[in-house]
């Protein structure tokens, strides 16, 4: 199984904008081979950010890659954009294999 996670740092009352982004994206995965689940996670806030991470669970780290040079990743990403002001900085991936 591996799990992959966007890390994302946003701005301080930006937060409901980002979500409902979140909440109306089309994100392409239903019916991707080896796609598992996804969450989106909010984090600790601050007088400088908000931390949120996507999380999503695969069969594999080949599943997870073979999406992602899939027209499907093209779709989904394509709606990814948020008004300005919104992101700061770009997001980090993480990729984890699940070892237990």
């Amino acid at each position: 199984m591996f799990i992959a996670m966007n890390r994302f740092r946003i701005a301080p009352g930006r937060e409901p904008v980002f979500e409902e982004l979140w909440r109306k994206r089309d994100s392409q995965l239903d019916g991707v081979p080896g796609f598992r689940e996804f969450h989106l996670l909010r984090g600790e806030s601050d007088e400088e950010a908000t931390l949120y991470a996507s999380h999503s669970v695969w069969e594999s780290r080949d599943a997870f890659e073979a999406w992602t040079r899939s027209e499907a990743f093209r779709k989904a990403h394509a709606q990814a954009r948020a008004p300005e002001g919104t992101y700061l900085g770009h997001p980090r991936f993480e990729g984890f294999e699940v070892v237990l």
